[in-house]
């Protein structure tokens, strides 16, 4: 098991359960990679946290600079964070991020792939008819991700 440095402001971390909230419901992340010539390459993407395995889903197309990106290193992060709250009477937002250090492997197996896209489909499509035209339609094209999560943390931030 990899080591990894304590957090600074711990008095700022929140719990996993709050974690996983945030992973569940807000509606997109940005994932970085080990980019080109050395330099990071992140990009913003939709998410489907599920607790039946404690994994990280992302759909994609089955070619690109990602998946070059992912065929020499697979290590990623992802991070994400909430819309925020106010408390009463003050002007400050505070909001929840949560970080994901892990790896990322293509999910080959077919039934899993459109089984994973339902349940992401279902954060973002109006009905389960659309979800249905949707993967009927494009289904086979979809390249599943899965990421296994090696570290998680996240923290509450005052942003003043």
């Amino acid at each position: 098991m990899e080591e990894f440095k304590t957090m600074r402001r711990f008095k700022q971390e929140i719990s996993k359960e709050e974690c996983i909230q945030v992973l569940r419901e807000a509606p997109r992340g940005v994932m970085a990679f080990h980019g080109e010539n050395d330099y990071p390459y992140a990009i913003p993407l939709n998410q489907f946290y599920d607790e039946e395995d404690g994994k990280l889903y992302f759909h994609g197309a089955k070619e690109g600079l990602k998946l070059d990106l992912l065929a020499k290193n697979n290590k990623v992060c992802f991070t994400i964070m909430d819309s925020g709250f106010k408390k009463e009477g003050e002007w400050p937002w505070y909001i929840r991020s949560v970080l994901c250090l892990g790896r990322v492997e293509a999910v080959d197996n077919q039934e899993k792939v459109i089984e994973q896209c339902r349940k992401l489909a279902e954060k973002f499509y109006p009905t389960k008819e659309s979800i249905e035209e949707e993967i009927e339609k494009a289904g086979a094209r979809v390249n599943m991700l899965c990421m296994t999560i090696d570290r998680m943390t996240g923290k509450l931030v005052k942003e003043s």
